[in-house]
Parts: C-alpha cells; sequence; structure tokens
C-alpha cells in the first residue's frame, strides 16, 4: 500500500485474503490441464469422471494404467489425455524435481514445468501461485490481470506487457499479492476449485 497509490485504495475496500496450497503438486497440475479452455463447471465435471476412473486417486500411476479409451470416456479430449499422459509420465520417471522445487528460483520451475506438453508459462506461474504460494510472480500472460491493470490504472484503454510491467514493478517483492488484489478488483469472488 504504500508503494502503490491504487492499491492504497483498493486494499482496504476489498479487504484481506490468503492464499492455501491447492493441494500436491500431480493433482494441481493434473487439474490444470482438465481444465483447460472449458468452463469451471465443466472441469469440475471431466476432474470427477477422472477421480472416478483412477479408483478415487489421482497419481501418476493410476493416470498411467488407465486406457487412453477410458481417458476419453471421462470427458478428456484426445490433446488432453495426451497431456495428463506426459504429465503422469514426467512425474512416474523422476525426469521432474518436484521435491527440489522449493528449493529452486521461479524461473527454475517455470522452465521445467514448461517441458511438459500441455503446460505453458502461464499454466507454470499458475501453479507457482496457487500451489507453491511463490509471493512474487507476474502472470503477465493472464487476461484478468491485464484487464485489471487497465481499468486500475489506464482508465481501461488497452495496456501492453511492457506498460503492466512497469506498474508492477511498484509491487515485488509481493506481486502474487498485488495480482490477486488486481484480480479481485473485477472479480470480487475468488474462483474455487
Amino acid at each position: 500500500m504504500k508503494q502503490d497509490r491504487i492499491l492504497k485504495k483498493l486494499i482496504p475496500k476489498i479487504g484481506s485474503g490468503f492464499l492455501v496450497t491447492r493441494g500436491d503438486s500431480f493433482n494441481t497440475l493434473a487439474r490444470s490441464i482438465v481444465g483447460q479452455q472449458i468452463s469451471v463447471a465443466a472441469a469440475q465435471t471431466v476432474w470427477n469422471r477422472v477421480l472416478a476412473a483412477s479408483k478415487k486417486k489421482v497419481t501418476p500411476k493410476n493416470i498411467l494404467a488407465l486406457s487412453v479409451e477410458e481417458l476419453r470416456a471421462a470427458g478428456l479430449s484426445a490433446r488432453k489425455v495426451e497431456y495428463i499422459r506426459d504429465l503422469a509420465d514426467h512425474f512416474d520417471s523422476g525426469r521432474l524435481h518436484a521435491n527440489q522445487w522449493k528449493d529452486m528460483d521461479d524461473e527454475s520451475v517455470i522452465k521445467e514445468l514448461s517441458a511438459i506438453r500441455g503446460i505453458g508459462r502461464w499454466t507454470a506461474e499458475m501453479f507457482l501461485i496457487f500451489n507453491m504460494i511463490r509471493p512474487d510472480i507476474l502472470p503477465l500472460d493472464d487476461v484478468g490481470l491485464i484487464k485489471a491493470i487497465s481499468l486500475n490504472y489506464f482508465s481501461g484503454e488497452p495496456v501492453s506487457r511492457h506498460e503492466a510491467r512497469e506498474v508492477a514493478a511498484n509491487w515485488a517483492p509481493w506481486r502474487t499479492v498485488a495480482t490477486w488484489y488486481m484480480w479481485r478488483s473485477i472479480d470480487p469472488i475468488p474462483v474455487e476449485y
């Protein structure tokens, strides 16, 4: 609030909030793949079917034990089946260093996650925010963040990534927190998964 005149006004209006980790790494990433480009409600329905197909426990081994047909029957597209199986294979084979992520810097985790099919920078950043609760993530590919910066700082005018980065410079080392307040400024109720 001391660093940014807009947040100084927004934070008291919105109130405090707390990010709480969303569970184990594999489940968080698998859910993000399931939820890509579909509504929250549809994602929950498909996730429930994947959960049922994997004997109520979504683990890398349980996903790899399911056939392509079983995953498709749960509601996953052919592409998402490829993605979730690649994710499971990365975890199962030990190609990921999930047990070391807490000690790795943000960009190293993003690089490792982005090597998995179906996981890009935005998904990796959301993972750092919502699973690892990293305090200084600035997801410049997030439409909601860009929209909120546009509305709060530029009277609704379009904003470039460069301009958004300049605004967010004042937020460091708490850019995750500021991003959360930006999201709340345009959608007061957080999405729950």
